[in-house]
């Protein structure tokens, strides 16, 4: 393996590889809204939604999710209900349902500011050393390190560094590495320019090496390794999974409930969902169906008869691929119980005032449009 730049970097090549990259950054950053900010608040939720999910999608939402909430002292007095309504769409509902809790927090604790130290930021809830770096770094200038996809791949690629970077050892090393290289000016520019550079030029595949400003500074590049670094993560196993969402009708209404703590989506509203055993041909089978009635009945204290496939929905939600049946069903006796969360009769015309799964989304907007 290779571990260059475990001792001190050389100081003529750190001064080559800032002058490069920031001239590089001035003429080629992105247009991104959450770069003409310093507000700790709007770096801090375009951090967080950033997480697991593309530039290109957050955008809108961070447009709309800060026109909601300008503040995060409205943030912090919304319910929790509203903050998923607006995150709905952007997937990992529990980055929401943490921010909410931070800003209350925040609130609470620091009179609505931020703190400004990277220790402290660490405090709140989801918020892990890189957007506490994040924040210290973009917000307040302060020279915080920061390891993400984007310079977890760069850094390997500029060390050459072909073990695992995700490991103990791996880590030490790039966050080792990412101290080293910022300066003591203006830290936080250099870490935009990192993660953009990452983002845009020393991508997963087909890296634009020939128009990148620290090739001549990359030793992956120069041993023709770069395809080769960094080492992928090793991809779960996939389980096959067949769902069932039933949409229960009473009286023109459908029936809702929240998801609880323990179950995927939790805090989010859906129509009752369980899993199918066995394989499925078009619809479930009689004693399919006789599962499913039994599992509402257990869920919700209702009765069901159970009527034709509305449509099927094939998702992916971390390691399961999902397919997902919706049926049409009627109501047929029986009264809601709330042993397993809330639960509750809506008109179609009032599902969008309900924070939805993707799915639930979906099934809600083919009920309405039925109408």
């Amino acid at each position: 393996m290779h571990h260059a730049f475990l001792t001190p970097i050389d100081a003529a090549w750190l001064r080559r590889f800032r002058r490069n990259l920031l001239k590089w950054y001035a003429s080629n950053a992105r247009d991104l809204p959450w770069r003409s900010t310093r507000e700790p608040y709007h770096v801090w939720i375009s951090e967080i939604m950033l997480q697991q999910t593309t530039v290109a999608a957050v955008v809108p939402y961070y447009q709309r999710f800060l026109d909601r909430f300008p503040s995060v002292r409205e943030l912090a007095a919304a319910e929790e209900s509203e903050v998923l309504r607006f995150w709905e769409g952007l997937g990992y509902y529990s980055r929401a349902r943490n921010i909410h809790r931070a800003a209350r927090h925040l609130v609470d604790k620091h009179d609505g500011r931020f703190p400004t130290d990277v220790e402290t930021l660490q405090t709140l809830p989801g918020i892990g050393r890189y957007t506490a770096g994040a924040v210290a770094s973009f917000a307040f200038d302060r020279p915080a390190p920061i390891v993400e996809a984007n310079t977890l791949r760069l850094y390997s690629r500029l060390l050459g560094f072909d073990g695992d970077p995700r490991s103990s050892a791996g880590q030490r090393l790039l966050w080792s590495f990412a101290q080293q290289i910022l300066p003591q000016s203006s830290p936080g520019r250099l870490n935009q320019a990192l993660i953009e550079l990452g983002a845009t030029l020393c991508t997963p595949a087909d890296p634009a090496c020939s128009v990148c400003p620290v090739r001549t500074l990359c030793r992956a590049c120069a041993e023709g390794r770069q395809t080769q670094i960094p080492v992928p993560a090793k991809r779960p196993e996939i389980t096959e999974v067949i769902e069932a969402s039933l949409a229960v009708q009473k009286n023109g209404r459908y029936l809702l409930r929240q998801r609880g703590e323990q179950e995927r989506w939790a805090g989010l509203w859906d129509f009752p969902r369980f899993e199918i055993d066995g394989a499925i041909n078009g619809a479930p089978t009689a004693k399919q169906r006789r599962d499913l009635a039994q599992q509402l009945a257990q869920c919700t204290g209702i009765e069901a008869e159970l009527g034709d496939v509305l449509t099927e929905i094939r998702h992916g939600v971390t390691r399961y691929r999902i397919r997902l049946l919706c049926l049409k069903a009627v109501h047929r006796g029986g009264r809601l119980h709330r042993r397993n969360g809330p639960q509750q009769w809506v008109r179609p015309g009032d599902f969008a005032d309900f924070p939805l799964s993707v799915t639930g989304r979906k099934l809600a907007q083919i009920l309405a449009d039925a109408l």
